[in-house]
This record gives C-alpha cells, structure tokens and sequence, in this order.
C-alpha cells in the first residue's frame, strides 16, 4: 500500500484546482483545461488518488454552487464536469500506458 499524499502537495493541488475551476467556468478557455490536464498529471505524479481528485472536484464545485444562481446550476454542472474529465484524462493515459490497449 502506497503511503497517503503529503498534505501539503494536496492542499495546493486543490487550491489551484479551485482556481482553475473558476477560471474556466465563465468561458471554458483552452488555457483552463490545458492547465486542467496538467493538474492531473501533477496528481498521478504525486500519486494523489483518484477519488481524493474526485472529492475536491465535488468540494471545489460545492463551493461554487452556494454563490450560483439557481438558472445557472446547471450550466456550472456541466461546466465542471468538463473540466473533471480533463484532470482525469492524465489518469486514463496512465492506465492505458499500464494495462495496454
């Protein structure tokens, strides 16, 4: 078993997750999700789990939402899971490079 991540590697991941999240959430730029994809790279490397990267997306998107009005929770749903998928993209070339085709 792999020992948990170092708090302070986490904190800052989910910090600047937050930041990116707002930052792509008004225009959903290519700059957002590129440092999205890199986010995810930063987690595998510090071998952050996958559900600890999925509970501070909830987190991040939770925090979003108190601010939200209600006609626009869902494009900030979608938007947010955009951004999910391109964290997460760096955990499936990992597992693709692990277990092949």
């Amino acid at each position: 078993m792999t020992a948990s991540p170092d708090r302070t590697v986490l904190g800052d991941l989910t910090q600047d997750y937050r930041t990116t999240l707002l930052r792509f959430l008004p225009h959903h730029d290519e700059g957002a999700r590129a440092t999205a994809y890199e986010l995810g790279r930063r987690a595998v490397a510090a071998e952050i789990s996958l559900l600890e990267v999925c509970r501070l997306h909830h987190q991040a998107t939770l925090e979003v939402l108190r601010d939200t009005a209600p006609d626009e929770v869902v494009d900030i749903l979608e938007g947010a899971t955009e951004l999910l998928l391109e964290v997460l993209a760096a955990y499936d070339m990992t597992q693709r490079g692990v277990l092949g085709p």
